[in-house]
């Protein structure tokens, strides 16, 4: 079992940068892949990044790479999204998920656990 919270999220001006970061319970946090997903109102649970137990391969999506970079510290059970370059769609509800299911990285449906999700806003 994992618990996940993420904290960081707020609002910004285009162009503008946040990070956001996930702690994650329990000790084996380094065997975990973990995930960021976002959720706009009214549309579909998306993928954003995801980074493998040991943080040596990551995963991004198109419409973020270059801009956003995710990262761990499996000392402090913690995962990271660094938000640069923001644009007004990325404005979304941000989760933290994990899995130790083998799989693509890309789906929420590979996903176990999941935060509560924190809300970024930029604005234009």
């Amino acid at each position: 079992q994992v618990q996940l919270v993420e904290s960081g999220g707020g609002l910004v001006q285009a162009g503008g940068s946040l990070r956001l970061s996930c702690a994650a319970s329990g000790r084996t946090f380094s065997s975990y892949v973990m995930g960021w997903f976002r959720q706009a109102p009214g549309k579909e649970r998306d993928f954003a990044a995801a980074i493998s137990g040991s943080g040596g391969t990551t995963y991004y999506a198109g419409s973020v790479k270059g801009r956003f970079t995710i990262s761990r510290d499996n000392a402090k059970n913690t995962v990271y999204l660094q938000m640069n370059s923001l644009k007004p769609e990325d404005t979304a509800v941000y989760y933290c998920a994990a899995t130790m299911r083998y799989g693509s990285r890309f789906y929420a449906r590979e996903y176990d656990y999941w935060g509560q999700g924190t809300q970024v806003t930029v604005s234009s």
